[in-house]
């Protein structure tokens, strides 16, 4: 049930099932799925080999979260650090700050925090990574979203 592989990835061997609550941080191996809550930081301690975390609609985790390949289609409150890919799922809620190597972002989903990526080692040494500030975006008048400057003549 939980052992289907996807593209190579770490099985999923551990279910926090709905319903249940953990308080407290909690570290893992390969592929953990929490269907229920998590009070705590959760981490996988082979985070950059592979491994696995799936926070379904049901799940929450009010911590820090990091792993490889994150999977989001529940809450999170608090920062998330997926070293490989960062799945957003269209019910995914992230309250936090998140740093990833590659995003999928799927309709729906919010995020209200910086998303910011991280460079593959190849990337240029020296520069910054690129981010954008999602949280209480204003919208912006024409005035400020046109790149040509305004002139009083009018057309011609």
């Amino acid at each position: 049930m939980f052992n289907s592989k996807r593209n190579g990835q770490s099985q999923i061997g551990s279910l926090i099932g709905a319903g249940t609550a953990v308080r407290g941080d909690m570290t893992f191996t390969g592929g953990l799925r929490i269907d229920g809550a998590v009070h705590g930081s959760v981490h996988c301690l082979d985070a950059e080999k592979g491994g696995m975390l799936v926070i379904s609609e049901t799940g929450s985790v009010e911590g820090e979260v990091r792993a490889s390949h994150v999977v989001v289609a529940g809450r999170i409150t608090g920062p998330v650090i997926a070293t490989e890919l960062l799945e957003l799922q269209p019910k995914a809620r992230v309250h936090g700050d998140v740093r990833y190597r590659a995003l999928e972002m799927h309709h729906g989903a919010i995020v209200e925090g910086t998303l910011a990526h991280e460079g593959t080692p190849a990337e240029a040494p020296g520069r910054a990574p690129a981010a954008l500030k999602l949280a209480s975006a204003a919208p912006r008048s024409e005035a400020e979203t046109s790149s040509e400057p305004k002139t009083g003549t009018g057309a011609g």
